[in-house]
């Protein structure tokens, strides 16, 4: 096993750049490379990731699910639940020495929104949004939005991140190059190289809250200097680094290498999200024959759950079928609409799509060839789709290829697409406002473009109710509907088990990994 470990060192330089002595440095292994550091543009998981990072959130989700104050200090809200004002943190600076500001994050808030769909939802309530001073964030609604903190503290999507108004001043549409934040941690862009290596450094002049860590929100305090993600595409090769003490620590383990971790003292297994995630197949209801919903709907009515976790996951410990599009163990949890979806009915399917004219025109799904505990989920969707009558065409690439290509209008021949698979939080997507994968608000809502009028009415209403029980049943009406127009198939529910040296502690449960709190002894 020790061969990997000069190859290690010759591949990424760590020899010729090795820190001080009195450094402490800590080497992980992500899900993916990093190649995209702008969190507004891309609901990459590894960029947000990054993103925890180097910046901060005005509110944040605790353990617990409660969003709390991160760089808030305080807040008022008026009677008629139309005024709202921010109070920021006293002493709160970017990675420049500049103070952070009210009109930093009203800048920020903006640039989010424009990406968002959640953002987009909360913006449209909004008649006014300001900084009257330097440490103070205005928010005048036009009428009630039930949402007003969740959105700014969610974890999912694209997540309310504070940046610089010179930086969040950047087109939406166009990706930022400057990554200064105000987080526990500092992007050392002159040291990245997609491909072999991110790094970080503790923020010397980080301000933590007062407060002990708890999920993504609490104190975060950077106990070690350094940060180097390696990135090996060899799983294998992965594990064999982590058991010779070569790295600290594996974010997504290989289920089928669990054994090998599990039985060795010096490496220690733990779920972080504990909520898990949802995999999802995302249609794009742009191209033909995805623009006809019932050929969506012969899409859902062909597949099954079962074979996709089976295949992708194996061990029964970290998975669970759930056919309830707001996810399952969760609040909105249910199965309304959908007894008679994802049976596995090749037959349904066939008559759904003899009915929609379907003229056998090649379905294009992309699939990440690279990403640990996805890459069997597109082949489960080709042979049950080709079962049910389509035809298939799968086309294999690398994670961060694919973030790329799923952007592109163009249609499949012109290098654009009509499905991928992927995954989410849970936590995520709870809700018909805060799940960006059944958003259908058309050229605003994310890659796949859906576009539908009684989805949106229904997000609207969600966001404007503030009785639970209502809540519940604008949520049933939604999944409903989803049933009538899929905007996404989901695939069933797993946890992902990380694991790390036994001499490092501190690894926070929540809907992201986080580094502040890590110790490495």
């Amino acid at each position: 096993m020790r061969r990997f470990f000069l190859p290690l060192l010759a591949v990424f330089g760590l020899s010729a750049a090795s820190p001080a002595a009195s450094e402490t440095v800590l080497r992980a292994i992500m899900h993916s490379d990093l190649k995209i550091i702008d969190p507004a543009w891309t609901t990459a998981l590894i960029t947000a990731h990054h993103s925890y990072l180097v910046y901060d959130t005005l509110f944040s989700l605790d353990e617990k699910l409660v969003v709390r104050p991160q760089m808030v200090e305080k807040w008022e809200v008026s009677p008629d639940k139309l005024a709202w004002s921010f109070t920021l943190r006293d002493g709160l600076e970017w990675h420049d020495g500049q103070p952070v500001t009210g009109e930093d994050c009203v800048a920020s808030i903006r640039r989010w929104a424009a990406r968002d769909p959640t953002g987009q939802m909360l913006m449209s309530f909004v008649a006014e949004l300001v900084a009257p001073d330097a440490r103070t964030i205005r928010m005048v609604l036009k009428e009630p939005f039930g949402l007003v903190i969740e959105s700014l503290g969610k974890t999912g999507g694209n997540v309310a991140f504070m940046m610089p108004k010179r930086v969040a001043e950047t087109d939406p549409a166009k990706q930022i190059a400057d990554a200064t934040g105000s987080g526990p941690f500092i992007f050392k862009k002159d040291e990245w190289k997609a491909g072999e290596k991110t790094v970080y450094v503790r923020n010397p002049k980080y301000k933590p809250r007062n407060e002990p860590p708890s999920g993504l929100a609490g104190g975060k305090v950077a106990k070690v200097d350094r940060i180097e993600w390696i990135w090996i595409p060899d799983t294998q090769t992965q594990v064999n680094a982590l058991l010779n003490g070569e790295v600290d620590l594996i974010e997504a383990m290989p289920y089928d290498l669990l054994p090998l971790v599990e039985k060795s003292k010096d490496v220690k297994i733990q779920v972080i999200d504990r909520a898990g995630r949802q995999y999802i197949l995302r249609f794009n209801t742009l191209q033909k024959p995805f623009d006809d919903a019932r050929v969506r709907q012969a899409v859902v009515v062909a597949l099954k759950q079962k074979p996709f976790l089976e295949a992708n996951v194996g061990d029964a410990r970290f998975y669970r079928e759930c056919k309830s599009l707001f996810p399952c163990g969760l609040p909105l949890e249910s199965e309304a609409g959908w007894e008679d979806r994802l049976n596995g009915d090749a037959a349904a399917a066939r008559k759904l799509l003899a009915e929609a004219g379907y003229d056998g025109t090649p379905i294009v799904i992309l699939s990440a060839s690279d990403l640990v505990n996805h890459s069997s989920l597109a082949p489960v969707a080709k042979a049950q789709l080709e079962a049910a009558g389509f035809k298939v065409d799968l086309q294999s690439m690398d994670w961060q290829t694919l973030v790329a290509r799923r952007t592109k209008k163009e249609s499949a021949s012109q290098g654009g697409w009509h499905m991928f698979p992927t995954s989410s939080a849970t936590l995520s997507i709870p809700d018909p406002v805060s799940n960006f994968f059944f958003s259908a608000s058309c050229e605003k809502s994310m890659f796949g473009w859906p576009c539908d009028a009684e989805i949106e009415k229904l997000r609207a209403a969600y966001a404007r109710e503030t009785d639970e029980e209502k809540r519940r049943e604008i949520a049933r009406q939604s999944q409903r509907r989803a049933r009538e127009y899929p905007t996404y198939v989901q695939l069933g529910q797993f946890t992902v088990p990380t694991a790390t040296r036994a001499n490092v502690s501190g690894l926070l449960t929540g809907p992201a990994i986080t580094f502040w709190n890590l110790e490495k002894k």
